[in-house]
């Protein structure tokens, strides 16, 4: 594991940011502290993490909030530290872009391996920003048209015509993912959660629809009337690769 990656911890109770902090410094990390929102956007100001740990219950700004904000500033992994059960934290966390999370108190060789997970699926459209001309000529094989974006399934990066990028949460490229490699196909829910690997099939399934929804806003031409990824009622979601309704 490379020590140039960098984590910021966000939890309110020291001794539980200091556990985590020197456990992951333990495994070669680069790790920053933080007690809440305002200490976070300080050290993004100066340094951009390569993934935020961060807690959702805190009593001066909630974790929710923080992901909103943190996701409308920069784009870096978030995993959410929950101390509830309830699912509906979670179902909003993932929405508002959250790349995974843990329930707390949390078992650190399990949050290692969230951590792991995350960067490896991260790491690929970090270097992608940096790929040459040669680079990105021999990814247009491993490109999918998906309405007027361009998903790069090596890269995990959604781009227009022009080669912008549009930033992804994991989630919502593990669905892409899978209508690309099904088009013409319709897909229920539960299929998809199936191709997806949704690690919390409650969680993933209340927010599938919410997710197709903010993909349409990326790729529709028209998002209120989807060609590419249409709704079969009674069935599920199809992908017309041009578009069309055959």
């Amino acid at each position: 594991m490379s020590q140039s990656q960098h984590i910021v911890i966000v939890d309110d109770e020291a001794p539980a940011r200091e556990m985590v902090g020197d456990y992951l410094k333990m495994h070669g990390f680069t790790v920053t502290l933080c007690d809440g929102g305002k200490s976070l956007r300080t050290a993004i100001e100066t340094s951009v993490p390569d993934l935020v740990v961060l807690d959702l219950n805190m009593p001066e700004e909630d974790g929710l909030s923080i992901i909103r904000d943190l996701k409308g500033r920069i784009n870096v992994p978030v995993i959410m530290l929950t101390a509830t059960a309830s699912p509906i934290d979670r179902v909003v966390g993932l929405e508002l872009g959250a790349d995974d999370y843990i329930a707390k108190p949390c078992e650190l060789r399990e949050l290692m391996a969230r951590i792991r997970s995350v960067l490896r699926r991260s790491a690929p459209s970090r270097i992608a920003a940096g790929t040459d001309a040669a680079s990105t000529k021999a990814a247009k094989d491993r490109l999918v048209r998906f309405g007027t974006k361009w998903l790069d399934l090596e890269a995990q990066a959604l781009r227009d015509d022009e080669g912008n990028e549009h930033p992804l949460t994991a989630s919502e490229f593990s669905l892409l993912k899978v209508f690309a490699a099904n088009p013409k196909r319709v897909l229920s829910r539960e299929r998809l959660l199936e191709l997806a690997n949704a690690r919390d099939a409650e969680a993933f399934d209340r927010a599938v629809d919410l997710r197709i929804m903010r993909i349409r806003r990326k790729i529709e031409l028209d998002p209120t009337k989807p060609a590419v990824i249409r709704t079969i009622r009674g069935g599920g979601y199809l992908f017309s690769p041009i578009g069309d309704k055959s």
